[in-house]
């Protein structure tokens, strides 16, 4: 994650290379007029930040900020199996989703273990596509193919697709102004074709930062004119152009999930406290015999919200102790700006896992105490 007008030309030879072998979304060109930093992230070059972390962080909480998602997957499953496939494949429920909605799920491997979370949508009656992380695209992909029937039809659709997350409290208000009228905007967790500035798109009242706002997609060709027209409306609500980085600090706050952090293929959904995005373990989805075993260990370990009470950041990584030994790990951590603390989330043995339960948290050899609080952080 990262941005800048000039990152490119004044990087060093090594770096222009490196960048030369990552992917850019369609949006790359409108990154680097708007100053953005760019780093690798995924496999791709990502703006990180235009401005600050802190700045982009609060435009988002108080007022609204842009965000280009692109690197993220879509797999599109049609045909009249899907229904029962998508059963198999996921944790949530998916017969009662009806068309025109989203739902958040689960895909597991046969220790139970999360190959992915990714958002449901149902666009059709037979047909539904899965929005999946950028860095396990291909891994879901060969997944999903591997364990594919007959009667459904698959697409990898991810090269093909943008994706915008306009999110904020002013999000509904700039999208109202530019939307063509010809369907609603959706509500939280629905869907809608529909035209925004002149450009159709699939809009999604969904996101990853814990304020209201939308996921758009749009066909690669209409994403760079659909940003720069959403900035441009947007100028009057305080809409500014927004990094991974701050996306990063907002779903912290919220303490929503990141793969690869609090998620990845050795996790149970139990572990890490998504048991309501579960259906019944006897539905038989992928992996739920193995999950059924797993928690019924004598002390699983469990994610927790903490926050520090001594001086500290507490980082990824970072070891937990309790009693002067090592009990668990830091999985993300960092200073909430809107929060004016820091906070992070982390695994320990469920016998410490109660909110109040005091720890420490090792930063560069000494313990500082932290606290376990509930999530959300307050």
């Amino acid at each position: 994650m990262s941005g800048g007008g000039g990152a490119e030309s004044s990087a060093p030879s090594g770096e222009n290379a490196e960048s030369e072998a990552l992917r850019r979304t369609a949006l790359h060109a409108n990154h680097v007029r708007l100053g953005g930093r760019l780093v690798p992230f995924a496999g791709y070059e990502m703006p990180v930040q235009y401005t600050s972390i802190k700045e982009e962080h609060l435009a988002v909480r108080e007022r609204a900020g842009l965000f280009d998602v692109s690197h993220m997957g879509q797999i599109q499953l049609r045909g009249d199996g899907a229904v029962a496939y998508l059963e198999s494949l996921l944790t949530c429920n998916v017969a009662s989703l009806g068309v025109g909605r989203a739902r958040y799920g689960l895909m597991l491997n046969d220790q139970g273990g999360c190959i992915d979370d990714v958002m449901l949508t149902r666009v059709a009656d037979d047909t539904y596509f899965l929005c999946v992380n950028a860095s396990n695209v291909e891994k879901c992909w060969t997944w999903i193919q591997d364990h594919s029937v007959p009667k459904v039809k698959l697409e990898n659709r991810s090269q093909a697709t943008s994706l915008l997350a306009l999110q904020g409290p002013a999000a509904r208000g700039i999208l109202e102004r530019l939307h063509g009228g010809d369907t609603p905007l959706p509500k939280r967790f629905r869907v809608a074709s529909c035209e925004i500035a002149g450009a159709r798109v699939l809009a999604s009242g969904t996101g990853y930062t814990g304020s209201p706002g939308f996921e758009i997609y749009v066909l690669n060709g209409e994403a760079p004119r659909l940003f720069d027209a959403l900035l441009e409306e947007g100028q009057v609500d305080g809409l500014i152009p927004t990094g991974l980085g701050a996306r990063d600090t907002l779903r912290l706050d919220a303490a929503l999930p990141l793969y690869g952090h609090e998620l990845d293929d050795t996790t149970s959904p139990v572990e890490a406290g998504l048991e309501r995005f579960m259906k019944p373990l006897e539905s038989g989805f992928f992996g739920s015999e193995a999950v059924a075993a797993r928690a019924d260990d004598t002390d699983p370990r469990r994610l927790v919200g903490l926050e520090m009470v001594g001086r500290g950041i507490a980082r990824a990584e970072y070891e937990i102790a309790y009693a002067g030994n090592v009990v668990g790990v830091v999985t993300s951590g960092a200073p909430s700006p809107t929060l004016g603390k820091s906070v992070a989330l982390g695994y320990v043995p469920r016998s410490l896992s109660d909110v109040g339960q005091t720890l420490t948290i090792l930063i560069r050899n000494k313990e500082v105490e932290a606290c376990v609080v509930e999530t959300p952080f307050k």
